[in-house]
């Protein structure tokens, strides 16, 4: 028996081994390729480290650890994928939570893994009447705060300024400590491994907030997907219904259409709203192949609701969304382990910061590096990527209000693949 269990264990202690020896030699081709600006922004190391014998193993342990976390954002997947995750025969994903409350109101308090001051209230009793056909449904007026939304020529000529414009007519842009309240726990780098936050990175959302109608219909389409990358979607005629009306919604406010008059000044878009919304519905909610399978990802899912690539390791990939972020930790999915320390020294991030970058699991899988603009509204998001999209480049240095960023857009074909924020140098 004694000689059994030496063998197991030779055995085990073997396949440990041999495992480090291949995640070694991954590393290292990892490391021929060069992306030293991305390790720069992430992580705030710089070039010349790599002249310094003291640091050279920890910058390029650090920088494999960068290379690591986008190639799970970009690098296309054509491993075979098998099924993860239950789909009802409608095609809407199905949860799983055990520890569910419902009260009188139809909010919902479901569990969560750390933490907080306050329960996570998720509501969802308006979500049922958005599943009718977008004719039949009731809509906000169009804002008629702003008197002109015309784009000035130094907007049409530059991308910060049109892009920082849209930051100014946010008007459902989230106050911090007003309307939700977060604790970015403590720093770390992208490779470190501990849990640097003992509660969970939102305290509260006010609850007024899943109120506002393009908040609560941007909620309704979250739960419309399967989060495995391979998986092919099914899209029902409800949650198709679901989508014309978010578009129809969002399509009411000024920044929406600020965003419609300087695509069409620009000749990207149509003159015609109308057309204009279904280019908008088509970006975002039009299927595509990632992953090796066809019509398993959208723009909408990798960008907001985020995928979990299968091939290998696990990795999340896109999850760029702060609502999307607060619905699954409410519901125990998401555990926040901290921000990745900003670039510049000293720039620390507090309740009051409105461009993280952290770091998180989801479904158990880690997403080492990831960034986000909290608060914002969801037209504003959609909007400021859309622009980025149509007019933009890979890299598009922006101002944000106070927050200097690089919006990162990246094409799938011809398509929307990935976008999201990075605080710029």
């Amino acid at each position: 028996m004694e000689g059994l269990i030496k063998g197991l264990v030779d055995v085990a202690i073997g396949h440990h081994d041999r495992r480090h020896d291949d995640d070694d030699q991954d590393a290292n081709s990892r490391d021929e390729r060069s992306r030293s600006s991305w390790a720069e922004v992430v992580s705030g190391e710089k070039e010349e480290d790599h002249d310094r014998p003291e640091r050279s193993s920890y910058v390029r342990h650090q920088k494999q650890e960068v290379r690591s976390a986008l190639d799970a954002e970009f690098k296309p997947n054509y491993g075979n994928l098998g099924r993860a995750g239950g789909r009802s025969s409608h095609g809407r994903y199905q949860d799983q939570e055990e520890n569910q409350e419902k009260n009188d109101d139809g909010w919902e308090t479901v569990g969560k893994k750390k933490p907080a001051r306050h329960p996570h209230k998720v509501p969802q009793d308006q979500w049922q009447g958005y599943k009718r056909p977008a004719s039949e449904q009731h809509y906000s007026e169009d804002d008629q705060t702003h008197e002109s939304l015309q784009p000035s020529q130094e907007e049409l000529s530059d991308l910060s300024q049109a892009c920082n414009r849209l930051w100014e007519l946010d008007s459902n842009r989230l106050v911090p400590g007003k309307d939700y309240q977060i604790d970015c726990g403590e720093g770390k780098r992208v490779h470190q491994k501990e849990d640097m936050a003992q509660g969970s990175l939102f305290s509260w959302v006010s609850e007024d907030i899943f109120r506002k109608p393009t908040f609560a219909r941007f909620c309704s389409l979250l739960d419309n997907y399967n989060p495995n990358e391979g998986y092919k979607e099914v899209v029902t005629t409800e949650e198709r219904q679901e989508q014309a009306a978010f578009i129809e919604e969002i399509s009411r406010t000024a920044v929406i259409k600020y965003l419609h008059k300087y695509l069409s000044d620009k000749g990207v878009v149509s003159e015609s709203y109308q057309e204009f919304k279904r280019t908008l519905t088509s970006l975002w909610f039009d299927l595509y192949g990632r992953g090796g399978t066809s019509g398993s990802s959208s723009a909408f899912e990798h960008v907001f609701v985020g995928e979990i690539k299968n091939s290998g390791e696990q990795q999340v990939s896109g999850f760029h969304n702060w609502i999307q972020f607060y619905l699954e930790e409410a519901k125990g999915r998401v555990d926040y382990q901290g921000y990745i320390f900003p670039r510049r020294r000293g720039e620390i991030p507090d309740e009051e910061t409105q461009v993280l970058t952290i770091q998180f699991e989801w479904n158990g899988v880690t997403k080492s590096v990831s960034s986000t603009l909290v608060g914002v509204s969801p037209e504003f998001e959609l909007a400021l990527y859309t622009l980025c999209f149509f007019v933009g480049d890979e890299d598009n240095h922006i101002q944000l209000g106070p927050y200097s960023v690089n919006v990162k857009c990246y094409r799938h074909g011809h398509r929307l693949g990935s976008a999201f924020p990075i605080a710029d140098s």
